[in-house]
């Protein structure tokens, strides 16, 4: 376990019992169920930790693909479905979506009083956990706090949620030196690596006759992956996406789209996606990937496009060369597998084609992904099982200044 500093002793007030500790976990997505997964085990199999799933958001939409049903599936009881995402496709169905979970969530965990909350990322639904647990006294723990991706409100989201937690997981040694430079003691952070790399060391992925047959696509020919969301701080959301679709209209390597996710612009997203897919035979729009899947997939694939989160934080542990487009995630932290390029078509197309160079290719070998080692689910659960809990963990003390000074915090 590696920390950066010693948590502090306390005298831990009861939870649900003498002997219970009893955490809760919101999960939204197909995307941080997928990151969530070995933590979540982690818990369900530590005495004494009554873990409670609450499951929201795109989870229970059928037009991504209704996935709180993958949750029991893996084997996890779901606590409360709480219905909140408006399907308008606007920036005021985002506002109103964070609006209408903060009021099922406020039900939810009112009547659950965890001794803890567990979030994840950044997205901007979590704001409606994260409120309805300080007003409720709830403390939060969170995870993947400290990085930067300056294109989307994701940015935002991910500092608001680093300020109202009083547990930080850093997925990247320099994103806990960040939480740090934002005022949180040092005994609060945690270097815990990102949890959705915990699948290459302790999940069994599919092998590539397996992955056929259940995705039914041939992979004998490596496709291109394209994973492409919504870009929320631009006037036009969903230009970046369909910037790369224009460049890869004659592409002749198979091409598999996976599903934006549930922010503005990803309804035009998708339409495009479908009329590139359409009338060709290795292309394919897949509504939604069981993590283990796409994984496999990232496995048998010639290169990750887009600008996902994915590309930045997994394809590095798999030596897989990434063209990450526009701003989405820019200045976020990233290894030599990333070839970064504006939204332009043509510049998009010469990236991908340096990309494919199988020298290119050979240079990733044994590269290191600073994003970890797939071993943060043990050091997750490990904080959330022992931390004391009262007012010591509740109460959060800001950094003491000089008159005149500007703060100054350790590395």
């Amino acid at each position: 376990m590696e920390f950066l500093a010693r948590m502090p002793s306390d005298n831990a007030e009861p939870g649900s019992s003498a002997s219970t500790r009893r955490i809760a976990v919101v999960t939204t997505s197909r995307a941080d169920y997928g990151h969530l997964v070995w933590p979540l085990r982690a818990l369900r199999e530590a005495p004494g930790i009554d873990l409670r799933i609450l499951a929201m958001a795109a989870h229970l939409a059928p037009t991504f693909g209704n996935t709180v049903e993958r949750i029991r599936a893996d084997g996890f009881d779901v606590e409360a479905e709480l219905e909140c995402l408006l399907d308008s496709d606007s920036d005021v169905g985002m506002a109103k979506t964070i609006g209408l979970a903060t009021l099922s969530l406020a039900d939810a965990l009112g009547r659950l009083r965890p001794d803890l909350l567990l979030l994840i990322a950044d997205r901007y639904e979590m704001l409606a956990p994260a409120s309805a647990a300080l007003a409720l006294r709830i403390p939060v723990a969170h995870i993947e706090g400290g990085e930067i991706s300056e294109g989307a409100v994701d940015d935002a989201v991910r500092n608001a949620l680093t300020k109202m937690a009083h547990l930080h997981f850093a997925p990247t040694r320099n994103a806990a030196r960040r939480i740090r430079a934002m005022g949180e003691e040092a005994w609060r952070v945690h270097f815990s690596g990102a949890p959705s790399l915990d699948h290459l060391v302790k999940s069994e992925l599919p092998d590539r006759t397996a992955l056929e047959s259940r995705l039914g696509i041939d992979l004998v020919e490596p496709p291109i992956v394209v994973s492409c969301h919504p870009v929320t701080l631009q006037a036009d959301p969903s230009a970046d996406a369909l910037a790369v679709c224009e460049a890869l209209v004659d592409a002749d390597r198979p091409l598999v789209f996976c599903f934006p996710n549930a922010d503005t612009g990803h309804a035009r997203i998708i339409e495009r996606a479908r009329e590139l897919c359409a009338g060709h035979p290795n292309r394919r729009l897949f509504t939604h990937l069981d993590h283990l899947d796409y994984w496999g997939l990232l496995r048998n694939a010639a290169m990750l496009v887009g600008n996902s989160s994915s590309g930045i934080m997994e394809t590095p542990s798999l030596g897989l060369p990434c063209v990450d487009v526009g701003r989405r995630q820019h200045r976020r932290e990233r290894a030599a597998n990333i070839v970064g390029v504006p939204a332009d078509a043509g510049a998009i197309r010469r990236a991908i084609e340096r990309a494919g160079d199988p020298a290119f290719r050979a240079s990733l070998d044994g590269l290191d992904n600073p994003y970890g080692d797939g071993r943060a689910a043990e050091r997750i659960a490990e904080v959330l099982i022992n931390v004391p809990l009262g007012e010591r963990l509740l109460v959060k003390r800001a950094p003491d200044l000089a008159d005149g000074d500007p703060p100054r915090f350790e590395a």
